[in-house]
């Protein structure tokens, strides 16, 4: 199964918000939308990092209240890991497992965003697929005889 597949089915809308809206405002939108990360974007479009809750914790941890004023461009990380649509989910969740993240970009060949996964969606994935081999194996067990 690829990443493709996944967007199929959760879609493809990403929350984003720019370098300069605050740590506060990020914090929010991250609760009201009940995600764990937001991409950080240009006026057009493009990706410059990304924001995660684990970024906004460090960031409190090391500025203290002044953390909520601070512009995404100061916590965001730059140095993204990303998938494309054609990447296979044990490849994702290899290099999730890896870099220590818990969200990929995933990225058309030609660089525009096709979206974004979570390990979240990426482990029922794989359940969704063990379940399906599962119910394979037994139609096949039942029918053989």
């Amino acid at each position: 199964m690829t990443i493709a597949t996944i967007l199929r089915r959760k879609g493809n809308s990403v929350v984003s918000v720019g370098a300069q809206d605050e740590v506060g405002a990020i914090a929010r939108i991250l609760s009201e939308k009940r995600i764990g990360a937001v991409l950080v974007q240009d006026a057009g479009g493009d990706v410059l990092g990304i924001v995660s809750e684990r970024d906004i914790v460090r960031c409190i941890a090391a500025h203290g209240c002044d953390a909520v004023t601070m512009p995404a461009a100061r916590l965001m990380t730059r140095a993204l890991h990303t998938v494309t649509p054609r990447t296979h989910i044990t490849e994702a969740l290899e290099l999730m497992t890896d870099r220590r993240v818990r969200h990929l970009p995933v990225l058309e060949e030609d660089g525009r965003l096709a979206g974004m996964i979570s390990i979240g969606d990426l482990v029922k994935a794989r359940i969704d697929e063990a379940l399906h081999e599962a119910e394979e194996l037994r139609h096949y067990v039942e029918t053989a005889g």
